[in-house]
């Protein structure tokens, strides 16, 4: 079975953005993302977001089908359609990133992003999902990848009614302990359901 999993992007415009963009940082990862080895889109939008992308991208390369594959895991992003979580960003790309809001009625946004989940859905087999782990309550997304996958296109039903970080500690948990989690499909989903109760606290190790 293909299994795709597409990440919800992370915000390029703020507080952790411009920290790394900033010039004069030496941290690790600003040094790397201005030298000729950058780093992956994965491990930047973790940095920006922080634990919900995080729980994202470890889930996703635990459960993504089959394995090993770098194209199934992707990334939504600002004006560049679907990237692999492994694609090599630039310092330029992250301010490029950081010019564009995600917004369906920007075309710098909507333009790419139609034409990649178009080809996408061209080349899933029948029998393939793609798993969305972001928020299925705005349109942002949504209506366009259900426009082009349907019924294939699935989420995890635990996320109905978890914040952000909730979501986040969720996926980082199931990821740890190889525990998948079901999924239904977002055509007709509730959008916006009760708060579950809150997660066990846990510590996690890169």
């Amino acid at each position: 079975m293909t299994r795709i999993f597409l990440l919800s992007p992370a915000y390029a415009g703020g507080e952790r953005a411009r920290m790394i963009m900033n010039e004069r940082a030496q941290f690790d990862l600003a040094r790397r993302l201005r030298s000729e080895t950058p780093p992956s889109l994965g491990e930047v939008f973790s940095f920006l977001s922080g634990l919900y992308f995080r729980g994202k991208l470890a889930y996703a390369n635990v459960f993504a089908q089959p394995p090993g594959e770098p194209s199934r895991v992707l990334v939504i992003t600002p004006n560049r359609g679907l990237l692999p979580a492994a694609h090599p960003i630039s310092l330029g790309d992250l301010r490029s990133f950081a010019e564009v809001d995600i917004d369906e009625d920007d075309p710098r946004y909507r333009k790419p992003l139609t034409r990649d989940v178009r080809k996408l859905a061209r080349q899933l087999p029948p029998q393939g999902d793609v798993v969305l782990l972001g928020s299925i309550a705005t349109g942002k997304y949504v209506d366009v990848l259900l426009e082009n996958f349907g019924h294939r296109l699935v989420f995890p039903a635990d996320f109905v009614g978890r914040g952000d970080m909730s979501r986040g500690g969720l996926l980082l948990r199931s990821a740890a302990d190889g525990s998948e989690l079901a999924y239904i499909p977002v055509a007709g989903a509730v959008r916006k359901g009760k708060r579950p109760p809150k997660l066990e606290p846990r510590r996690y190790t890169r």
